[in-house]
């Protein structure tokens, strides 16, 4: 089925479970891949792959092996195995997103599939696995992108834009607030993302600068920001209706609706559990409360970053939570851990305003 053609004669197919780019001529493409990765000038395509979860380790691939698997995938797709690079996902093939930009004669399209809501992680996070006798695995999730520029770029330019598509697909995640599932931070992608970039080096339009400050690092920046950001609503549902939850704010300082309700026992609550969860629940997504609970958290955010101190942290933020819902009685069970004094503090005094 043919999804989206470039001016190029380039095609965007997809085969089943795998969105195939078929190049016309020569192209130059650097990628992160595995297969055939890193600066090429003699590829006749490149390609994103479904991986169903339960073959998600190189054990379970049919072939026996990560490189087998490619082979087999690339003969079923009649693309010539040493002259095609692709990428793994667990993403569906059919939440897909292909976005364009224009400017004069330069046309920057981004194709993504993405998901973090298993194994979205931040630059610095604790590591999840330790390489070992090429060993890996992939898991649900994945930002995978093709940028595909309809320019001709140097392949030091052609990097650069790389650079650029990953601080855009960093920011669309920042804009959701899309947790970190291995630290309280916010996630800059996936654990296992992936990119190939595309110029058309049989272009006569030659351009040398990717970054920011260039008409080129800004169409690579909204197509790639735009696509991350409708892939990840469309894969899991992720978007701003849904990070507007007092408890889905929570989560990546691992608070979660049972804490509520386990607070308000051990502070002598008189209130049944199933009215209560139905009285959170009614909270959780008052507008009011989400922003005091955004306000708390990036003030916990400043703290964990060096740029405020606990205790500026413990005073301003504990202000900020009683001027909104009334003052609450702590005790210093946890006063040499800030955040975890401030976190106990906002649970109690929510709690005061779901026992009313």
């Amino acid at each position: 089925m043919l999804i989206h053609k470039f001016s190029s004669g380039d095609r965007v197919l997809l085969q089943e479970d795998t969105l195939v780019l078929h190049f016309a001529g020569t192209r130059r493409t650097v990628s992160t891949s595995v297969f055939n990765g890193g600066c090429r000038e003699d590829l006749r395509a490149v390609f994103n792959h479904h991986l169903p979860p339960d073959k998600c380790t190189p054990d379970a691939l049919p072939g026996g092996s990560v490189q087998n698997y490619f082979a087999n995938l690339s003969a079923g797709l009649n693309l010539p195995c040493d002259r095609t690079s692709g990428m793994l996902t667990a993403a569906k093939m059919e939440n897909a997103v292909i976005r364009t930009a224009t400017f004069r004669r330069l046309e920057v399209t981004a194709v993504v599939t993405a998901g973090v809501d298993v194994n979205g992680g931040r630059a610095g996070d604790p590591a999840f696995y330790y390489e070992e006798d090429g060993r890996w695995e992939y898991l649900a999730g994945t930002i995978n992108i093709i940028l595909y520029i309809n320019a001709n770029l140097p392949a030091h330019t052609l990097v650069r834009a790389i650079v650029t598509a990953t601080e855009a697909k960093t920011a669309a995640l920042a804009e959701l607030m899309a947790p970190s599932r291995y630290s309280s931070g916010i996630a800059t992608g996936s654990g296992t993302d992936q990119i190939i970039a595309v110029a058309n080096s049989q272009s006569p339009y030659l351009f040398t600068d990717a970054g920011k400050h260039s008409k080129l690092g800004e169409l690579i920046g909204v197509t790639v920001k735009q696509g991350v950001r409708l892939a990840l609503e469309k894969e899991t549902g992720l978007n701003p209706k849904r990070q507007c939850s007092v408890l889905a704010r929570l989560e990546r300082f691992g608070i979660t609706a049972e804490d509520f309700w386990q607070a308000a026992q051990k502070d002598g609550i008189k209130v049944l559990r199933e009215p209560y969860l139905r009285k959170l629940e009614q909270l959780d997504r008052d507008e009011n409360l989400v922003a005091l609970t955004a306000g708390l958290l990036h003030l916990l955010d400043e703290y964990q970053w060096g740029l405020l101190s606990g205790a500026a942290l413990m005073t301003i933020g504990t202000r900020f939570v009683e001027a909104s819902l009334g003052k609450v009685r702590m005790t210093e069970e946890c006063a040499d851990n800030p955040v975890s004094f401030l976190l106990k503090l906002f649970v109690r005094a929510v709690n005061t305003r779901v026992c009313k």
